[in-house]
């Protein structure tokens, strides 16, 4: 039931309230795009003209120098300040697609699908989901990038360094049907399809799905396929005094892994280290090794192979998505409009994998006994919400208001299976009863965030003052259960119960924009943020043991910024550039105290805890422009240098404590430099991108005694539009190279295994990146 904390006349109330209101917080449309028509090539990328922040706005031009069907996210990697990290080529996979923007990593930014909360991007999904499971990209519209400062209306409790704001593509006016097919490297297909009915009497919609599969590149020949499969559907209806949209989303993904590696398994058995599949008996003679009543069945790893080494695959990823919203605007008079939405949420997901361990089949003969069992991780989330909002313009204020409610009910679970005979898939869903539980927990979730701001507009435009503040309350109760094993949780291995509670009643915003001359404009702003604390295993302070959350549960305290965001911007026929400062203070930053090896961390029997471990400020410029010295050309480059430092020593305290000297250091995953440039080019049915990126050092330790040089990366991709033939409205081929130089690189790091040092290289902390890859589409319009 929608809101079962609220009440059903609140719920109401709230709607009669609603707006969208974000007029001050969605960048601009007045920064020109140029369009496919006449010629003219569309931008990749537009400067967020008007506002009070920096925001930059990434047009679906963007996606064509990347393989159709990579997500949004990924795309982002160019843009000033961001950089965005994953194993493959589409950006889609699971456990590697991660962000870094101005310092803050995926879980520190705010996500949204118009106006829908996505959640924090994690991981270990608990309160959202992914881009690319909300939304397949060819329905994207837009893309806006508040780099620093998200803005109020942001339904959004981890927004601490700025927010995604995401827009679906509207239904076409005229009715239609587009196909295409993609195939290319590590045996990859994908099928999309998308029917538009055409506007009738003001309805309008489209049906739009996706098919995808794609094998692992790393070195393991079986049970290494990636399937996706997803549904959008969108309606709406436009009237005279409003609009009403629904929306649909349904997607199941499927997706084998790849290793972490860490350095010093990169220097003994290189980037493409994968599992032992299909070599079953080999991998089972080497595991006996690790379990004592089979020990006479050992054979041990030889160089350059080590037993920690070895796995038989590096698991599945599960997710089953079902996420729906309907919403209305409406305007009520012509300086008041009103917006009202409410969504629906619902996950299901697992993580499956063979590890060390005796399964004895349940028999009392040690003939059948195996020394691997199934480590059987699940998830669910059951969330739903509303979002109102009011905005009111009375002479030279615009005044908003809004709420944001959401209850969420998410649980994670491991389970460990003792029955194992011999391989098999571990692409779906294990049925039964477990043997064992390591840990059950439950957490309900209860958020409450609400804003109001004034905008004033003064001298014909040329001067905008935006201020206000919201409130934002977040609670999480979490309960340990029993759950479905045969054997209930130990004690020593179980999650706490519990609860969190983040709340600020007021968090301050406010900017100022001039336009200093036509086209020219100076911004500066100020805001403070807090968000509530994390759940899901490896990541939340209540993914401790009983005792240990007894001990620091009450001292805890949420993660706060303090960010001031300053620049230039001019947007004129041939050029857009954006220049902007800024300054961040990070508070009480939540780190994961672990004296285990980083495979066995997410155990609580392992004695991790959570502790608030001081601050970190950043600061950064950025440079952004936007060249169109031809009507079929444009270049786009952006630069950036960000310090973010720790600003004391480390107490790390484990099964002792020891002062780590990271005062000063630089910030975990976290390069100073970055430049990227993407030159484009549509000369008649002909168009061409090509994109580079380099990322600098990043480290992985907080002392920075371990880390990965800078590298540069390009993709590549062409395309040619055919005329219509026949009943055929067009079609068009391309092909998309990426990393076009063949470099193999760390891409993404395991933010939940960081650690004070690493002498001896052995922390298991990065993904090796994928090798140049080729894919060819061809697609048809009717």
């Amino acid at each position: 039931m929608l809101l079962r904390t609220a009440s059903a006349a609140a719920i109401a109330a709230c709607l009669m309230l609603a707006s969208q209101a974000q007029a001050a917080d969605v960048p601009a449309a007045d920064a020109p795009v140029a369009t496919a028509d006449g010629g003219e090539v569309e931008g990749v990328v537009v400067v967020g003209s008007g506002q009070t922040r920096s925001v930059s706005t990434l047009t679906p031009a963007s996606l064509e120098v990347l393989p159709p069907g990579t997500s949004v996210q990924k795309a982002l990697n160019f843009l000033p300040g961001v950089m965005a990290q994953s194993i493959d080529a589409l950006g889609v996979n699971e456990q590697s697609l991660s962000l870094q923007v101005r310092g803050f990593n995926t879980t520190h930014l705010g996500y949204t699908l118009d106006g829908m909360p996505l959640g924090d991007g994690a991981y270990n999904n608990y309160n959202g989901l992914t881009i690319s499971r909300a939304l397949i990209s060819e329905n994207l519209g837009r893309a806006d990038l508040a780099t620093g400062i998200a803005g109020l209306s942001i339904p959004s409790t981890s927004n601490l360094g700025g927010a995604l704001i995401y827009s679906s593509s509207d239904p076409k006016k005229a009715m239609g049907l587009s196909i295409s097919q993609s195939f290319g490297s590590e045996d990859t297909l994908r099928t999309f399809a998308r029917f538009d009915t055409g506007e009738h009497n003001g309805w309008s919609a489209y049906l739009s799905g996706q098919y995808s599969e794609q094998d692992l590149f790393v070195n393991q020949p079986v049970y290494n396929k990636s399937t996706g499969k997803q549904f959008n559907g969108k309606l709406t209806y436009k009237g005279e005094r409003g609009q009403v949209t629904a929306f649909a989303d349904i997607s199941r993904t499927n997706q084998a892994d790849d290793a972490y590696l860490s350095k010093d398994m990169l220097n003994r058995l290189g980037w493409d280290w994968g599992g032992y599949a299909p070599n079953w008996d080999a991998y089972v003679a080497r595991a006996a090794c690790s379990v004592a009543s089979l020990a006479s069945k050992c054979v041990t790893s030889t160089a350059p192979e080590k037993l920690s080494d070895v796995t038989f695959t590096n698991g599945q990823i599960l997710r089953n998505d079902d996420l729906f919203y309907i919403a209305a605007d409406f305007d009520v008079t012509d300086s008041l409009k009103v917006h009202g939405q409410v969504y629906k949420h619902e996950n299901k997901g697992a993580g499956n994998n063979f590890i060390t361990g005796l399964s004895n089949q349940g028999t009392a003969s040690t003939a059948d006994d195996l020394p691997v069992q199934i480590r059987d991780t699940r998830y669910t989330i059951d969330r739903d919400g509303v979002i109102a909002s009011v905005a009111w313009t009375h002479g030279f204020n615009h005044l908003q208001a809004g709420l944001w409610l959401e209850q969420n009910t998410s649980s994670a679970a491991r389970y460990i299976w003792t029955n194992v005979t011999g391989p098999f898939s571990l692409a779906q869903y294990l049925k039964g009863r477990p043997d064992t539980a390591q840990w059950v927990q439950k957490t309900d979730w209860t958020t409450q965030q609400f804003y109001v701001q004034d905008t004033i507009t003064l001298l014909d435009d040329a001067l905008s003052i935006d201020f206000g503040f919201k409130s934002t309350s977040a609670k999480s109760t979490a309960t340990a259960l029993p759950g479905i094993a045969k054997a209930p949780a130990a004690a020593s291995t179980q999650f706490a119960s519990g609860s969190l509670k983040a709340s600020d009643s007021f968090l301050p915003e406010a900017g100022a924009r001039w336009r200093i001359a036509p086209g020219h404009e100076v911004f500066a702003s100020y805001a403070e943020n807090m968000a509530m604390f994390q759940g899901g295993f490896k990541l939340g302070p209540q993914s401790v043991s009983q005792a240990v959350w007894d001990a620091q549960g009450k001292y805890l305290e949420p993660e706060t910024s303090k960010s001031f965001d300053a620049g230039y911007r001019y947007v004129g026929e041939k050029v857009q550039l954006s220049v902007s400062a800024y300054e961040v203070d990070f508070d009480n930053r939540l780190l994961q105290y672990n004296p285990c090896p980083t495979n066995q961390q997410q155990n609580p029997g392992c004695g991790n805890s959570f502790h608030n471990a001081g601050s970190v400020t950043s600061k950064g410029a950025e440079l952004g422009v936007l060249w169109k010295p031809l009507s079929w050309l444009n270049w786009y480059n952006s630069a950036s240098y960000n310090k973010s430092t720790y600003d004391e020593d480390l107490n790390w305290c484990t099964t002792t404590c020891v002062v780590k000297k990271t005062a000063g250091k630089q910030q975990v995953d976290t390069p100073k430099e970055m430049f990227a440039s993407v030159v484009s080019l549509k000369r008649g049915p002909f168009s061409a991108s090509l994109q580079g990126k380099y990322t600098g050092r990043r480290y992985y330790t907080y002392t920075n005694d371990q880390s990965f040089g800078g590298y540069t990366t390009f993709d590549l991709g062409v395309s040619y539009a055919f005329g219509e033939v026949g009943f055929m409205k067009g079609a068009k081929a391309s092909l998309n190279v990426t990393n076009l130089t063949d470099k193999r690189y760390a891409s993404n790091f395991d933010s939940s295994v960081f650690a004070p040092d690493d002498a001896a290289g052995s922390i298991l902390v990065f993904h090796s990146s994928a090798p140049r890859q080729i894919f060819a589409t061809i697609g048809f319009d009717f």
